[in-house]
């Protein structure tokens, strides 16, 4: 162990020391200031006469004749089994009053990158109970699937419904008992009252029994922020392939993260890039996105739901914009269906889930799968477009077609998406929710299902009352 007493600077979260010897990058420091606080920081920044340390807990109350001691080890964190239940601060300290965690074994939060000809294809099934994700952006096991919100958005509500019902279905064991089922949930830069929230949420459901959860509040030091998701993904990777448990990821708010990197930069001087942001933003980004994924011969998965806020409703913004291109599809909030009521407001025809053909169809969720999320797509797109009609010509000026295709839209929204924060709806119910949306329009309209899957699932009702309708025009 080295130790100094050689601090030049302290420049916001950063701390510079002069030394003698090389020091390792990531390596952990222990500065203790003349009243015996001892700070952990990370050396962000190394050459041969200084280093640069980020402080996690702040550099308040540091000065030159604080001492500094380097460990020559990286930042790790211990991991068991026995931290499903627990809740963690941004550094990994329990913080639920319950007992010290007592590790297996300790690992460097870093992780390793994943050998690509090591990983298996995802396409199993991931149950969120949402229809709106189930049916038409299904999510499947080892993907990388964010939600793309804004503010004022209830994307936190989303989380904890995500969290409380995610599931594999078709592991269900034949006494009725979920086989290994895991979340790991982040909260970065969040506010206290949203940390109340997601605990009440939590512990009020019984969730928390399958989760592990690390809150890094908004008051916490920026620099906290950046190893908040590492800790998180670390425990998420310890349980998928060490233990067997498909575990689903949720970071929130990837927004607050980003900050944190351009914080840093700021102090570091860095050249900025697009809008102030780190050039190795993109870098950074996909060191967390790309530890989710299955391995081959392993059981378990690491499935992600990375959760931002897009500053001004920008999709363009660096932090979406990378996002995008490094994840598998996202998931859209629309500010409209939220003035509306909808809950939760997903828009659906700008979200995306690149892998979702493959984890859908017989022998996954249902036969009709496909056809069903195809017809919907196009159906709703045909009646947003027909609304903007509305507003000039007004409604009386549309056929009875246009009409009926307008009415689907209206109860797509408001029976399909529409369904609530708390409702838990299965694959078939799902499925068959679609069905009583898509039985309004008549059955030549159905031009994207099978023939034999609209004889089976097309509602009576209105298969009735389009009989009705022919027999009126030809009398």
């Amino acid at each position: 162990m080295k130790e100094y007493q050689t601090i030049t600077e302290v420049s916001g979260p950063l701390v510079y020391v002069e030394t003698d010897e090389p020091i390792g990058y990531d390596e952990i420091v222990e500065i203790e200031t003349p009243s015996g606080e001892v700070k952990r920081g990370q050396v962000l920044e190394t050459a041969e006469e200084f280093v640069a340390i980020q402080v996690f807990e702040g550099t308040e109350g540091i000065g030159r004749d604080a001492s500094v001691r380097f460990l020559g080890e990286t930042l790790k964190l211990p991991v068991t089994e026995d931290l499903l239940g627990r809740v963690l601060d941004g550094s990994g300290n329990p913080i639920d009053g319950g007992p010290d965690i007592v590790p297996d074994e300790r690992r460097s939060i870093v992780g390793a990158a994943i050998n690509p000809t090591a990983r298996e294809y995802p396409e199993e099934f991931i149950q969120t109970g949402i229809s709106a994700i189930d049916g038409m952006n299904t999510l499947v096991r080892g993907q990388k699937l964010p939600i793309f919100s804004a503010s004022g958005l209830p994307h936190s509500d989303l989380a904890l419904q995500i969290a409380r019902q995610a599931t594999v279905p078709e592991d269900v064991a034949e006494e009725g008992e979920e086989t290994e089922f895991a979340v790991v949930f982040a909260g970065m830069g969040i506010t206290q009252e949203e940390a109340n929230e997601f605990m009440d949420d939590f512990e009020r459901t019984g969730a928390l029994e399958r989760s592990v959860v690390f809150l890094n509040l908004a008051d916490d030091p920026a620099v906290e922020r950046t190893v908040t998701p590492r800790m998180a993904l670390t425990t998420a990777e310890y349980l998928a392939f060490e233990k067997d448990y498909h575990v689903l990821t949720i970071l929130t708010d990837m927004t607050n993260y980003c900050e944190a990197l351009r914080e840093i930069g700021a102090a570091r001087e860095e050249v900025p890039g697009r809008r102030g942001y780190p050039g190795y933003m993109y870098t950074d980004l996909a060191q967390l996105y790309e530890r989710a994924g299955r391995l081959e011969g392993e059981d378990g998965s690491v499935t992600q739901i990375p959760i931002l806020t897009m500053p001004g409703d920008d999709d363009t913004h660096p932090i979406p914009d990378l996002t995008g291109y490094i994840t598998e599809g996202q998931i859209m909030l629309g500010r409209e269906l939220n003035s509306q009521g909808v809950e939760p407001p997903i828009d659906v025809l700008p979200s995306l889930s690149r892998l979702m053909d493959d984890g859908i169809g017989e022998g996954i969720t249902r036969a009709d799968h496909s056809g069903v999320s195809d017809q919907l797509f196009a159906s709703y797109a045909e009646g947003k477009d027909l609304r903007d009609l509305v507003n000039i010509v007004g409604r009386e000026a549309l056929d009875e077609r246009d009409n009926k295709v307008l009415d689907f839209a209206e109860a797509f929204e408001q029976e399909f998406v529409d369904q609530g924060f708390h409702t838990d709806r299965t694959i078939e119910e799902t499925l068959d929710q679609a069905w009583d949306v898509l039985s309004i329009l008549p059955k030549t309209e159905l031009s994207r299902i099978d023939e034999e899957h609209i004889e089976e699932y097309y509602g009576e009702e209105s298969s009735d009352a389009e009989g009705g309708d022919t027999e009126e025009a030809e009398a």
